[in-house]
């Protein structure tokens, strides 16, 4: 009886006649291949896609897309790691035909080649599309956020700029009188005099950048910069990030259309996502649904007029005052003929002006009858009360009401499943490797690629799906 052994190192061995052998025909490498060679690279943009008469001669842009493709379908984004895999993956050789590019290389190809890596993931959605897996019926959009590469410390905010200049200020005054305790003092005590003063100069150094920061927020009248990232938002709970945005098709669970944007909130998204989403499917007549983190009257009035249908909570604010127990602006009926509200006590309620920046019409009775109301402390704790209608009321309405308990859950289970998918089974950690709103969309490109590609492959198999791409 003995173990399980190996083979003796230096016996000689037999390998496979080509690597070919080594990747079987159904293999997520050649659905890869077939999809890269099916591209046009010079004509979505691809640097060095055509070539030069004199010069070095380039690696293939096709050849390091394939290579990105590969990794980021099996959780491998750093160009580093990509460039070990080319020396020890038999995979990778096969797919690169045993090329073995530096990081350096493999890095600035993701990073110079932005918008055409956006347009190799939209050529993947039109090809999909005609292959039939797109139905266009409706789609399901929502924003998550991703982690940019900058961390919390790099945010600098009023607040902790002041906290910067105090602790300087504090320090200096511990050296300082450190140097006062040695003049006075009739006894020897060691200090290095010149490391003093120099620690001194640091830190009114720093107190005078601190402050000059602090101006410089003062003055352009903002809330918190991102020092070694810019282009970052703060996200809450999440720290300096961007919010990736998804049109998810209803019916194959594939991302029809993205967008990377550094707004934290998604309610100015709904408009362009809707748009490119129905540029994507080719339906004008396209149902969008979205929760209510996209509720904008505006953009749902433009939609409703180019016949894109929006299915969303419409978000409203509700009167808190009194613990709540007064009366809520439902209790208000407008009349649309003569633009007036009538409230509870029958009391006619006229508009007295518009707040543009949320395009809100504000209502209210005489100061008289609102004083004089014997439902007043029912109403309002104000000297009158006010009930604010949205300049696109009804859209919204409309937008509100198709959006039924049953589309709510329609959304909630199409659009949910992309996500997860691109944080943990793509990204392997929803946090960013490269800086900057550009290299943060080349990152998503890809990985919205490869997430359409691993969903057509599940729907098609691969066999099936590299034959159509043929």
């Amino acid at each position: 009886m003995h173990h399980v052994r190996g083979k003796d190192r230096n016996q000689s061995a037999l390998f496979p006649v080509s690597v070919a052998d080594l990747v079987p025909e159904n293999h997520p490498c050649r659905v890869i291949e077939a999809f890269v060679d099916a591209l046009d690279l010079g004509k979505l943009g691809f640097a060095n896609a055509r070539l030069g008469e004199t010069g070095r001669p380039p690696y293939d842009p096709g050849d390091l897309l394939k290579l990105y493709l590969y990794g980021y379908l099996n959780l491998i984004r750093s160009s580093r790691s990509l460039e070990r895999e080319c020396h020890r993956n038999v995979e990778v050789m096969w797919l690169l035909g045993q090329l073995a590019p530096d990081h350096k290389t493999i890095a600035n190809f993701r990073r110079y080649n932005v918008e055409a890596l956006k347009g190799a993931s939209a050529e993947l959605v039109r090809f999909l599309r005609s292959a039939g897996l797109v139905r266009g019926e409706w789609v399901a959009i929502d924003g998550s956020k991703f982690q940019a590469v900058a961390s919390r410390k790099s945010v600098i905010s009023p607040a902790s700029l002041e906290r910067r200049i105090e602790r300087a200020e504090q320090r200096m005054e511990h050296y300082l009188a450190q140097l006062d305790e040695a003049d006075k003092s009739d006894d020897v005590i060691e200090l290095d005099r010149e490391n003093v003063q120099k620690a001194v100069a640091i830190l009114r150094q720093r107190q005078v950048e601190a402050k000059a920061k602090l101006e410089e927020l003062s003055r352009e009248k903002l809330s918190h910069r991102i020092e070694s990232e810019p282009d970052a938002c703060l996200m809450r709970g999440k720290g300096p990030g961007y919010n990736l945005q998804i049109a998810v098709d209803g019916g194959s669970a594939l991302i029809v259309a993205h967008s990377l944007t550094n707004e934290a909130v998604d309610s100015r998204q709904l408009q362009p996502m809707a748009e490119a989403a129905a540029a994507a499917v080719g339906n004008e007549k396209l149902h969008v649904l979205a929760d209510a983190g996209y509720s904008n009257g505006a953009q749902a009035a433009a939609l409703e007029e180019q016949g894109i249908l929006a299915h969303a909570p419409a978000q409203r604010g509700r009167n808190s005052s009194g613990d709540g127990q007064l009366f809520d602006r439902t209790a208000f009926t407008y009349d649309q003929a003569s633009d007036t509200f009538t409230c509870p006590a029958g009391k006619q309620m006229r508009r007295y002006t518009l707040k543009r920046k949320d395009l809100l019409h504000y209502y209210r009775p005489t100061l008289e009858e609102c004083q004089q109301c014997p439902l007043r402390s029912q109403c309002t704790e104000a000297p009158r009360r006010c009930v604010s209608r949205h300049q696109h009321e009804d859209a919204l309405n409309r937008m509100d009401e198709r959006a039924t308990t049953e589309a709510m859950r329609r959304r909630r289970c199409t659009v949910e499943h992309p996500f997860a998918g691109l944080k943990y089974r793509i990204f392997g950690h929803p946090r960013l490797l490269m800086r900057g709103l550009l290299g943060a969309a080349a990152e998503m490109a890809i990985a919205t690629t490869v997430w359409n590609l691993k969903r057509a492959m599940s729907m098609l198999g691969a066999k099936e799906l590299r034959a159509k791409l043929a």
